[in-house]
């Protein structure tokens, strides 16, 4: 018998509404929880790219307290969940997926030469490509810190996702952006360890279209390979029987890209996900991808180099 779970999270404003959404969800239920806050090694690199971080890092010990028993679950959104985790550990439920489109946010209409705000390697490369008059220019911390820098002049606009403003209620001043979103963008994901009553009690909680579209994206993610290194986007919904699955892999400065639109079964959508993946680099993307992953290689032995 369970008496109180106990949910893992990140400590900032939009991580706890989050998990405070899957508490009152799991006591519909008839689950009473607590939330217990963990910092991650995520939120020490405020200044720094996300790839210094490594894959994972919003997650890590998070993960990590639920292996040593600190925890029951486990609240993220979704694509801060690597593709691969302990064996012990899994996602156990999605909620209803939230918008997963980027938007702008800026008071005004950027002008030619407007400098835009974001941390996104994959935003990044898609701005220099559909918008290439702005000018990109690195932003760290959560999105109260990011908009009050906004508001502060240092930027003309960021570029954020839409989801985490609708959560927070801050809807004013966006526009949606034409990019393909980041796999499993707008979703909020519960982990467990397997095999337990507290995974069993989170799972009631699963929403199974948005489970399996985000599933679909994560499979072609691992099929392409690449992590944070590379520019990447990937979309599906489903449509009646079908998943439709759309991706961009860009080369980092956005001028070259593959985008490809596919319809896969969704009774077997996890081997359609993977041939998929293999089209869009038989289309050109594997060519990308490789050169993504050697220049971030590059970059991090050069800045490891002058560090030390």
């Amino acid at each position: 018998m369970i008496d109180i779970l106990r949910i893992g999270t990140r400590g900032s404003k939009l991580a706890l509404l989050q998990a405070e959404t899957v508490r009152n969800a799991l006591r519909v239920k008839g689950a009473e929880s607590e939330l217990i806050i963990i910092k991650t090694s995520g939120e020490t690199f405020s200044d720094k790219p996300f790839r210094d971080a490594g894959i994972g890092a919003f997650v890590r010990e998070i993960d990590d307290a639920m292996l040593a028993g600190d925890i029951d679950i486990a609240v993220h959104s979704m694509k801060d969940v690597p593709t691969t985790q302990s064996h012990k550990l899994g996602i156990c439920a999605v909620l209803p997926r939230a918008s997963p489109y980027d938007v702008l946010v800026c008071s005004s209409p950027p002008e030619h030469g407007a400098i835009i705000g974001t941390s996104s390697l994959r935003r990044k490369a898609q701005l220099a490509r559909y918008y290439p008059s702005y000018s990109c220019k690195h932003i760290r911390g959560n999105i109260d810190t990011r908009l009050r820098k906004l508001a502060d002049g240092e930027f003309d606009g960021i570029v954020l996702a839409e989801a985490g403003l609708e959560r927070l209620n801050h809807l004013e001043n966006i526009k949606r952006l034409p990019f393909v979103p980041s796999p499993n963008q707008g979703i909020i994901a519960v982990t467990a360890r397997k095999n337990t009553a507290e995974y069993d009690t989170a799972a009631s909680l699963n929403h199974k279209r948005t489970f399996i579209e985000g599933a679909t994206e994560r499979i072609v993610m691992e099929a392409l390979g690449g992590g944070c290194l590379v520019p990447l986007g990937i979309f599906a919904h489903i449509s009646g029987q079908s998943v439709i699955v759309v991706a961009e892999v860009l080369s980092l400065d956005g001028i070259r890209a593959v985008r490809c639109t596919g319809q896969i079964a969704l009774r077997d959508y996890g081997r359609g996900a993977r041939s998929f993946a293999r089209q869009l680099k038989d289309d050109g993307g594997e060519t990308l991808i490789a050169e993504a992953i050697a220049l971030g290689v590059r970059r991090a032995n050069d800045d490891a180099a002058t560090e030390a």
